[in-house]
């Protein structure tokens, strides 16, 4: 390592990393300790300036112990999810050696020194919106630039994966699929890219963040009773996602939206109908949820052919997939409509992300929400109620890109003098 004088030395990288929604879903593992999946999945990763991870790591000899601090609370790394990924990187390590700074490095020092790291998500943590996902890619993403690891990123997925499932598809951006494997230690379960975000660049994406509290039942413990307990859950697993994931792989690369549509909806209300066959059963989606499905199932039937797509992970937050910016900018209309938000609510921070949609849907204060008129496929006779307050919030996004490293040194989020967070 470096000479004495040296000894304080602090080598930091930052790194960001997208979320993903799955739009073949991914419930159950076959391997609890490895993290492998009963099936397969594919997922769409959304745009990092929308909705990401910032992560940053650093590497001294001055540290005692790893350290991880999310969203400003010192956090323990004790958890075996952690210690895999730390394991694996640590193994996969190179010789770093920074002339200017007199630094140096070889693989095995990396065993006896320690990291701190400091991340930061820009949306809720643990509601429903794949934050477990883009964290865990990021940390493993940004460690490895650190550690100067040399796989490639599909390699570096099987790693992620460890740390959480979905993290694994938030190495690349565009269309991702995650490959369940065969093999018993995991080796072939990787991600690989399908497409990347400019393959189908109509389409638009909106999120209503009904929930942004912490939901009751984790992901974790949720696929562990429904592996235990579902009959529904193996026929799903071995005969209904597989013929699923040949005919996406075909909508995604024909950019065919009504099969894409067809299909994302389906499994998403059949990853819930698994979630109710459990027992005891779980319940991710909220009343605000199905008054979504509704308003999108009305007008998609009033047009004669799907207009959007919808989505839940496990929380009651929708995912809403236009299939270009008209109907983008319809749908947030129909939103806005029937979800309008509170008087006291600020526009800027009800409907975030790209916020040009808004514009295109006419909506430049509040009280343009309150004299949006009922959609059309709404019928005369029927109660068009409003439902203020039931949605937290809007985003508007995009398909987005795959991890980068921030190399402006002011976005690193941990003080380069100490290591401490910023």
């Amino acid at each position: 390592m470096a000479a004495e004088s040296v000894e304080k030395w602090i080598l930091t990288v930052t790194a960001q990393t997208p979320t993903n929604i799955a739009v073949i879903k991914y419930w159950g593992k076959r391997d609890e300790d490895l993290i492998l999946p009963i099936n397969d999945s594919i997922s769409v990763t959304l745009d990092p300036d929308h909705l990401c991870t910032t992560t940053c790591v650093a590497v001294s000899p001055a540290f005692s112990h790893d350290r991880m601090w999310l969203n400003g609370k010192e956090v323990s790394l004790s958890g075996g999810r952690f210690q895999n990924c730390l394991r694996e990187l640590r193994s996969r390590a190179s010789d770093f050696e920074d002339e200017k700074k007199g630094i140096k490095i070889t693989k095995k020092d990396w065993e006896k020194l320690n990291v701190h790291i400091v991340s930061y998500n820009n949306f809720p943590t643990a509601a429903g919106l794949a934050s477990s996902a883009a964290g865990l890619a990021c940390l493993v993403f940004s460690l490895a630039k650190l550690m100067n690891v040399k796989e490639d990123h599909s390699k570096l997925s099987a790693i992620a994966r460890q740390g959480s499932g979905s993290a694994c598809r938030s190495l690349y951006g565009g269309f991702v699929k995650w490959i369940m494997g065969k093999e018993e230690n995991g080796s072939d379960s990787i991600a690989v890219q399908l497409a990347d975000e400019k393959h189908w660049d109509d389409l638009v994406i909106i999120i209503a963040v009904v929930s942004s509290r912490q939901k009751e039942t984790s992901s974790t413990s949720g696929m562990r009773d429904t592996v235990e307990t579902s009959a529904l859950i193996k026929h799903r697993a071995q005969e209904v996602v597989p013929k699923r994931i040949v005919e996406m792989e075909e909508a995604i690369q024909k950019r065919d939206f009504p099969s894409f549509a067809r299909l994302a909806c389906s499994d998403s209300n059949q990853f819930h109908a698994v979630c109710l066959d459990t027992l005891p059963p779980i319940f991710y989606m909220n009343d605000t949820s199905h008054k979504i499905i509704s308003c999108v199932e009305k007008w998609n039937r009033h047009e004669g052919s799907p207009q959007v797509a919808y989505t839940f992970d496990a929380g009651p937050n929708a995912v809403l997939i236009s299939h270009n910016r008209k109907a983008a900018t319809l749908l947030l209309q129909r939103l806005l409509y029937y979800f309008p938000p509170q008087s006291d609510t600020d526009l800027d921070s009800y409907v975030i992300g790209d916020k040009t949609i808004l514009k295109d849907a006419g909506i430049h204060e509040l009280k343009d929400i309150e004299a949006l008129a009922p959609p059309p496929e709404t019928k005369e006779n029927t109660s068009t109620q409003r439902h203020k307050g039931d949605v937290s919030y809007f985003i508007c996004t995009r398909p987005g890109r795959g991890p980068i490293v921030l190399t402006d040194e002011s976005r690193s989020l941990i003080n380069p003098e100490t290591g401490f967070p910023k």
